[in-house]
């Protein structure tokens, strides 16, 4: 078994070895993947965060030794929407959400290779109402199928993404973080930080957003958006109808 991190912003998972196949997620800097299978352009990889398969490009990749994979290291995230970071002196940009678990003095060491960072980050456990703020941080982003970043995300993406940021874990589609968690009888029940799941005419989950309270919820719809929410489901205020049929709400933490 090889084992491989991340070393550009943001990678495409794809569901099939070309350029042209779906875009399933990505794969953030930092990001720790087992790699399973290799052809001369592609890498089919399996996510330690979530158990995601799919493939990716090999050069975005750094291949790590099983030790240096399995190293216990404290959890540290790139908490600004953007983040400056720089490689042989060449800048980049680092998007929320970037893994710097080998953060030492300003350095983050992979492998071979030395990359600076300038931002700041977070690594302490939230509580729920602190999950609010972090989801803000993602307004206006746009939405992008299979996204988890700051560049663009999906409804489960940003769900997944500020559970992790908040040290909290979330498996990667709607459907599975539905599966999760004690069922809450009304909206009324709701707290922040909660998840609200809806479905489909044929009653698939399709969707999921977090409860900012008030009676409003942050999701990525077009981009990332607070709405007003019921028992009925979300209220578009751009289109002035429901653009979303409410299921049920979950308490997960």
């Amino acid at each position: 078994m090889k084992f491989a991190i991340c070393q550009v912003s943001v990678s495409p998972l794809r569901s099939a070895a070309a350029d042209s196949s779906e875009m399933v997620s990505q794969v953030l800097f930092g990001e720790k993947v087992e790699v399973l299978e290799e052809l001369e352009k592609w890498s089919k990889i399996r996510l330690a965060y979530d158990g995601y398969e799919g493939w990716v490009d090999p050069k975005q990749f750094l291949e790590v030794s099983e030790e240096e994979y399995n190293q216990n290291l404290d959890e540290k995230f790139a908490i600004n929407a953007y983040n400056q970071a720089s490689e042989n002196g060449l800048p980049f940009t680092l998007t929320l959400g970037a893994e710097l678990r080998a953060l030492k003095e300003n350095k983050i060491r992979i492998g071979e290779k030395c990359f600076e960072y300038y931002g700041v980050y977070t690594s302490t456990k939230k509580s729920k109402e602190q999950l609010v703020e972090l989801a803000k941080l993602y307004l206006n982003v746009p939405y992008l199928w299979g996204g988890k970043s700051t560049f663009g995300i999906d409804c489960s993406g940003l769900t997944q993404q500020v559970y992790k940021l908040g040290g909290y874990e979330l498996p990667r589609d709607a459907y599975q973080q539905a599966e999760l968690g004690e069922v809450l009888s009304f909206v009324e029940e709701a707290e922040p930080g909660d998840l609200a799941f809806f479905d489909n005419a044929d009653g698939k989950i399709i969707h999921v957003g977090i409860i900012l309270g008030d009676y409003k919820i942050i999701h990525a719809h077009g981009k990332v958006r607070i709405d007003p929410f019921d028992s009925n489901g979300i209220f578009n205020t751009d289109s002035q109808k429901y653009s979303h049929k409410l299921r049920f709400i979950k308490k997960v933490i």
